[in-house]
């Protein structure tokens, strides 16, 4: 659906929220209409945590999960068992895995899975940190949870072999 927008700031404001997965046009107009009914300093708050979340967000050194420092807090945590390595595809994996309270170990974020027809390669993820990791013999068990798809599945193997 195509709107006339009465200001060019409300056009481009849609225009951006409309930009987010999920998020169609009519969405994006109520989102933003929603943000001119709250004060000024609401607003603010939301943009500036975008921001603030764009500029600082760091990524783990050892795992590759978002953090607010250069370890992450899993990784930190001295009570994780470091021999046991969780492989998975991305950070909500990680979230998803660590709401059952269920793995004592520390994981491995590899950024995506290898997929030739969205132009992904080994290359593109992190393998090779993952292959250091392995090669230094401390680790007794690695853990795949990847999707059970056949990008999944030629990821693991090519992690395997």
């Amino acid at each position: 659906m195509s709107y006339h927008f009465p200001s060019k700031l409300l056009e481009e404001a849609v225009n951006e929220f409309s930009k987010l997965p999920g998020i169609g046009s009519k969405t994006a107009l109520r989102l933003v209409l929603h943000l001119l009914r709250q004060s000024p300093a609401e607003s603010e708050s939301l943009g500036n945590a975008i921001i603030r979340l764009r500029n600082e967000i760091k990524y783990c050194s050892v795992c590759h999960n978002i953090s607010d420092a250069d370890t992450c807090q899993i990784c930190s945590d001295p009570s994780r068992d470091r021999q046991i390595i969780c492989v998975v595809e991305n950070i909500r994996d990680v979230m998803s895995i660590e709401n059952t309270r269920q793995h004592k170990g520390i994981y491995h974020v590899l950024g995506g899975i290898i997929s030739p027809m969205d132009g992904i390669g080994p290359g593109d993820l992190t393998i090779a940190s993952l292959e250091m990791k392995a090669g230094k013999g401390e680790v007794r068990e690695i853990i795949f949870a990847l999707p059970t798809t056949m990008e999944g599945d030629t990821t693991c193997f090519y992690i395997y072999r």
